[in-house]
């Protein structure tokens, strides 16, 4: 599935069940919260903090795709064409990009 498509199942999703979107300063907090869990997970299952037992059975794919649901709604009700969005993105990342990493000896 491309992101145009995506964008066009959780159009239809929100429709179908979700009545109508959230405002956009709604899913902006939403977003942040959603980020947040993501936030948490990675900090204590890969990073330095503990995990507590609560939190283990917290599922990442669960969490990160909470925020593509979240990032594909706002796309969805401010007009932006996330796929010719991403793929203008990541060409401007590939030429900006591709020596200045190869070069980076901290990478290596």
């Amino acid at each position: 599935m491309n992101l145009q498509h995506a964008q066009q199942v959780v159009d239809e999703w929100i429709k179908t069940h979700g009545v109508r979107y959230f405002n956009e300063l709604t899913n902006m907090a939403q977003l942040t919260e959603e980020v947040g869990e993501v936030a948490r997970i990675i900090a204590r299952r890969y990073g330095e903090q503990s995990e507590k037992d609560s939190d283990k059975t917290k599922d990442l794919g669960e969490e990160l795709a909470d925020v593509i649901f979240v990032v594909l709604c706002l796309a969805n009700q401010t007009g932006v064409d996330l796929q010719a969005a991403f793929d203008k993105k990541l060409e401007l990342k590939t030429k900006r990009d591709h020596n200045r990493h190869h070069a980076n000896i901290k990478l290596k």
